[in-house]
């Protein structure tokens, strides 16, 4: 085994995937994770001269969280890279309660409950390090993905006030990644395949965004926004009144703006 450990939640496939990599080839033994089949993914990653364990499970739930804890066998968490989410399109009224709910539960509850446990023990062993994927969908009023924008602002809010709490914890280092738009399944699986920031063809790479993520982490910076044209549009954001970026997302997220 090696001498370090990571935690890689959404690692599948796209940035969790990536991440995967890029901590394998850095030394870490791997525990991956997702609620889809990790068959293809662990293939990949075997043979990088690490350990690499795999679990599939719903880590929108308690129960599911807990399962991939107990799949540590006690073993020293020294990375965690929470990447796990979960996107919606489409108009608010006409999504069921179960879809709303499991965004929230995967990109919230999950999410938090799976960093207040990881911190709990990083802070009892003096050290370790943490990504969490939020988004720059988080900054803006997300017209037709309303209720993956607000789940993403809450993350990038969260985290930056859990950072702030254990600042006086050394050892411990929090960082947020704020990806824009990747070129992975999420608008496949959000429902989002005809509309215009689904159909983009100028959507980021899962390899890059990782990278942007990874290099950050290991300088214990606190937060990242993948790519200039983010950034862009992260501080046009944050000066302009809400109904304006609101009706900028409606124009890309809007179903059927794929085929205007």
């Amino acid at each position: 085994m090696a001498d370090k450990f990571a935690i890689i939640t959404g690692a599948s496939t796209g940035i969790g995937l990536e991440l995967a990599r890029l901590a394998a080839a850095d030394g870490y033994d791997l525990l991956v994770a997702a609620d889809t089949p990790l068959v293809d993914a662990t293939a990949s990653l075997q043979g990088l001269g690490v350990r690499v364990e795999s679990i599939e499970g719903d880590l929108s739930t308690i129960e599911g969280v807990d399962r991939l804890l107990a799949a540590t066998g006690g073993r020293r968490i020294d990375l965690l890279c929470a990447n796990a989410g979960h996107g919606l399109g489409g108009a608010f009224l006409d999504q069921s309660v179960a879809d709303w709910r499991h965004v929230i539960d995967t990109n919230v509850t999950g999410t938090i409950y799976l960093l207040q446990k990881v911190l709990k023990t990083m802070v009892t062993q003096g050290e370790g390090k943490v990504l969490v994927t939020g988004s720059i969908a988080g900054w803006m009023p997300g017209s037709f993905q309303a209720v993956y924008n607000g789940a993403k602002a809450f993350v990038d809010n969260f985290t930056a006030a859990i950072r702030n709490e254990l600042k006086d914890h050394d050892g411990i280092t929090i960082t947020t990644l704020e990806p824009g738009p990747v070129e992975t399944e999420f608008f496949h699986r959000a429902g989002m395949d005809d509309t215009k920031v689904g159909q983009s063809e100028s959507k980021s790479d899962p390899a890059d965004v990782a990278r942007d993520g990874w290099d950050a982490l290991m300088k214990g910076k606190d937060t990242i926004i993948s790519g200039w044209s983010n950034k862009l549009q992260v501080a046009a954001a944050g000066v302009l009144p809400q109904s304006v970026p609101a009706q900028m997302h409606r124009n890309i997220a809007e179903p059927g703006s794929g085929d205007a």
